[in-house]
């Protein structure tokens, strides 16, 4: 942490979930659409680690959302260049189907180095955001 207060949005599940050990406070939820509506509602961007199906329908609700206007604009970033890089493929092959224009999805990136994603979202922040960061150390 840098400083800044961290929230975990914790899903119950029946198996294998548990808090996220760095984060200074949990909220649970019990359905994942109450999750997602507080993922996406007090965000300014997304990043997305390699993940199942769970990690499928956030990376879709949100970018949908920016896609559609309804959220943002804003980063929506890939962790991991090997792991989405079939991602990627699909994504190239339905441009050229026409199912959607580059300028629908160019709000998602795909990077393996944590700074490039850091430095993406704070790029993408307004002005008046960005003026009120602290510099680090």
């Amino acid at each position: 942490m840098a400083g800044g207060a961290s929230y975990g949005l914790n899903i119950i599940l029946p198996h294998e979930q548990k808090e996220n050990p760095y984060v200074e406070k949990s909220i649970e939820f019990q359905y994942f659409f109450t999750r997602k509506v507080c993922l996406v509602k007090y965000s300014c961007a997304f990043i997305i680690m390699p993940g199942g199906l769970g990690t499928l329908d956030e990376l879709f609700e949100a970018a949908t959302l920016i896609q559609c206007r309804k959220i943002g604009p804003f980063p929506l970033i890939l962790m991991g260049t090997k792991f989405w890089n079939g991602m990627r493929e699909w994504g190239q092959d339905m441009m050229k189907q026409g199912v959607f224009a580059r300028d629908e999805i160019g709000f998602g990136y795909v990077t393996d180095w944590p700074r490039d994603a850091v430095d993406l979202i704070v790029r993408s922040l307004p002005a008046a955001v960005r003026a009120r960061l602290k510099p680090r150390g």
